[in-house]
């Protein structure tokens, strides 16, 4: 007997970038159908049948200014056996507050009713803002985590990893940022249509597993909307200063502060302690080195401020997820790329100067920021 495809709801609120909403669609679409036809073989028995599901019937403009239009509404969709819920675009917790209450209850009320759930990016935040992730853990993406952190403290955060899995039977899964969606696509596969599915489909879309997690991917979150006058002093003075030996003493000597009063200020300013704060801005610069440039890794310690080198790559290793070596080699252009890029310029022919104004022209200067 031939089993009915899964029926997977993907929830669509006015917070949505588009990109996830059609690139789940149209692969848990082609999961059974499109791989052993391409491949030679007979069209194959579609694993799922995704549907494109909001508040309202009718043409639904999201915050990228995409319109989507959805399949069905969530009044007509008493049951599903999946909630997909896609990337939220937020800044604070005003723009939680005022999600679409009529979805997070309809989401609740599917989870109630036996669906599964999961959750891409700051979809988890959607979850979380439905009250579904208290007591369990999740991820999302680096970026959000200190909203995140902030207004869930219930909710056991990794947001060094691309997925995590949660809630009794493990119907909870978050995936990390952006791409990683692809992960969590190729899990759903791999659980409702077995390993060898979820490999020809990532051969198919070409996707590709995160297996580092995100820490190769995030940057440093440097928050200067504290308030602290003093600290921010220290932050911006840290920019120009982060190489310097006995880097710690001379902050607390530069800030006038008693230690202990420095060292609870600053934690509680930017959510570092101040040798964690160095050590990630060292590490945040190192990153933009190798990224940019052949100097070798050694020469980059010393640039940040570190003349034993061993020391630097367990760091680097430790804040960054692989080594410094692994990671110039997954982030620098490929050279194709520079070539390319270089050809185009010299094929380009010059701008005219604006009227009235000589040939020169300014340079942008780049800028520390604190």
């Amino acid at each position: 007997m031939t089993r009915r495809p899964l029926h997977v709801s993907v929830i669509v609120f006015p917070e949505c970038d588009p990109s996830i909403i059609y690139g789940v669609y149209d692969t848990l679409w082609a999961a059974g159908r499109l791989s052993s036809a391409i491949s030679g073989g007979a069209r194959g028995t579609p694993l799922f049948e995704p549907r494109v599901v909001a508040a309202d019937a009718g043409p639904l403009l999201l915050v990228t200014g995409v319109s989507v239009v959805p399949q069905d509404r969530i009044a007509d969709v008493a049951r599903t056996d999946i909630v997909f819920v896609p990337n939220v675009l937020v800044e604070a917790s005003a723009d939680l507050r005022a999600l679409d209450r009529r979805l997070l209850d309809w989401i609740r009320d599917r989870y109630r009713g036996g669906a599964q759930l999961y959750a891409a990016c700051g979809g988890s935040l959607v979850l979380a803002e439905a009250g579904l992730l208290d007591g369990h853990e999740a991820t999302t993406h680096w970026g959000y985590a200190p909203l995140f952190r902030r207004l869930y403290p219930k909710v056991v955060l990794h947001e060094d990893r691309i997925l995590v899995q949660s809630g009794p039977g493990h119907d909870i899964v978050c995936s990390g940022g952006a791409s990683s969606w692809q992960d969590l696509a190729l899990l759903l596969i791999a659980r409702h249509g077995g390993t060898e599915e979820a490999i020809r489909i990532s051969k198919l879309f070409l996707y590709q597993w995160h297996r580092e997690g995100q820490l190769p991917f995030a940057s440093m979150i440097q928050n200067v909307d504290h308030g602290d006058a003093a600290i921010l002093r220290c932050q911006t003075w840290l920019a120009d200063n982060y190489h310097r030996a006995d880097i710690v003493a001379a902050l607390v000597g530069y800030s006038g502060l008693p230690k202990r009063t420095f060292d609870r200020r600053f934690r509680q300013a930017t959510g570092y302690a101040p040798l964690a704060y160095v050590q990630a801005l060292r590490i945040e610069e190192a990153k933009q080195m190798l990224e940019t440039g052949p100097a070798p890794v050694e020469e980059v310690a010393r640039e940040v401020g570190y003349a034993d080198t061993a020391s630097f790559r367990r760091l680097f290793r430790r804040l960054a997820g692989m080594t410094p070596g692994d990671y110039r080699r997954k982030f620098q252009l490929p050279k194709f790329v520079g070539r390319a890029v270089a050809q185009g310029r010299e094929a380009r022919p010059p701008a005219p100067a604006a009227p009235g104004k000589g040939a020169t022209s300014s340079q942008p200067v780049r800028a520390r920021e604190p």
